[in-house]
């Protein structure tokens, strides 16, 4: 059955999901729904190992109290970028910490305030100084915009195929990106292209 986001048959996003697979082409690294951007696969936050929430959080709350969107925000930007946890895995965890009386809260203009209760603050000084920094080592932030830009590029000259193009280009378009993407995987199996 197809999707109701594909439901015109010939309509403008039948190539591109025949092309670039169920949802469509990426948009590029850094946002959009393809491999390289925020909700896709391996996107370029980086992943963090199980516990880094958790000591990420004792770790901030040792400089001053904070709320928890101020939290996820604060653990993207001293990571560079490389990661950026949700609110699903930060809102747990603190209500997880309260409950183990390492932190308090107290609500202040509609928002939960956190900070840490002497035991944490014991907890915190034993933790790791910054947790997020693991998250963003190894990442070839220069490899990773190359791969964007081509990314970006392959996207933009298809959809222009096929906007513009006569129903055979659009034809050879999907046959060119499915060749791309099958060679692509050749590259990851060490195999031979031809």
């Amino acid at each position: 059955m197809r999707s109701p986001h594909f439901a015109h048959e010939g309509g403008p996003h039948d190539g591109r999901r025949a092309a670039f697979g169920p949802f469509g082409p990426p948009f590029g690294p850094f946002g959009g729904p393809g491999p390289f951007g925020p909700r896709g696969r391996g996107g370029h936050r980086g992943r963090a190992r199980k516990g880094d929430v958790r000591a990420s959080i004792l770790a901030l709350l040792k400089d001053r109290p904070m709320h928890g969107y101020e939290m996820i925000q604060e653990i993207a930007e001293r990571s560079g970028g490389a990661w950026k946890p949700s609110p699903g895995s930060v809102y747990p965890t603190l209500q997880m910490l309260e409950d183990e009386g390492l932190i308090n809260s107290r609500t202040e203009g509609g928002k939960k305030l956190f900070t840490l209760t002497d035991s944490g603050r014991e907890e915190a000084e034993s933790g790791p100084d910054a947790p997020w920094e693991e998250a963003g080592r190894g990442v070839d932030w220069e490899a990773m915009q190359e791969i964007g830009q081509a990314g970006m590029a392959l996207a933009e000259a298809f959809r222009q195929a096929w906007t513009t193009g006569t129903p055979e280009q659009r034809r050879k378009a999907i046959a060119v990106v499915n060749d791309a993407r099958k060679k692509l995987y050749l590259i990851l199996a060490d195999e031979d292209e031809s």
